[in-house]
């Protein structure tokens, strides 16, 4: 049985997927949820020659991925679902790896995530985070793929 189920989530519809899949998955299992979102502050603070505006950019993210949070938070409130969440303030690194420590440091027994389902080229170039849980993840993992993915 599945008690702790983690949600990872950027806020797009297709995490959002993920959550919905998660939230059936925590009625039908008397689980609880933790939805967590990865700011990645190394994109936005490499260059100190832009100071007070990467440190403005920095704070915008931060506000959003609460923003995000808080929106999924009712979602699976709003259903019943016990629920908490994370904000990960990163520097650098994939996503995925940040996800796999969080399963690791809660613990999780599964995550559940929303994938793009992208081939060929288009993952190469873009990657796939979906793909780095799968090979690394100390959990299972349940990819849900969005509504009109690609094939």
């Amino acid at each position: 049985m599945y008690k702790r189920i983690l949600v990872p989530t950027d806020g797009s519809d297709t995490a959002t997927c993920g959550l919905r899949e998660a939230i059936k998955l925590a009625k039908d299992q008397s689980a609880q949820i933790r939805i967590i979102h990865i700011v990645d502050e190394l994109v936005m603070g490499s260059s100190p020659a832009y100071g007070v505006v990467m440190d403005n950019i920095v704070d915008d993210l931060l506000a959003a991925g609460k923003s995000i949070l808080e929106s999924a938070r009712a979602m699976a409130q709003d259903a019943g679902i016990t629920v908490d969440t994370q904000l990960v303030e990163a520097f650098g690194g994939r996503a995925g790896e940040h996800v796999v420590k969080a399963a690791q440091g809660w613990p999780a027994d599964i995550i559940v995530c929303g994938t793009h389902g992208r081939r060929g080229l288009r993952r190469i170039v873009l990657g796939s985070d979906a793909e780095y849980l799968i090979r690394r993840s100390p959990v299972p993992i349940l990819l849900v793929r969005a509504v009109g993915a690609e094939t």
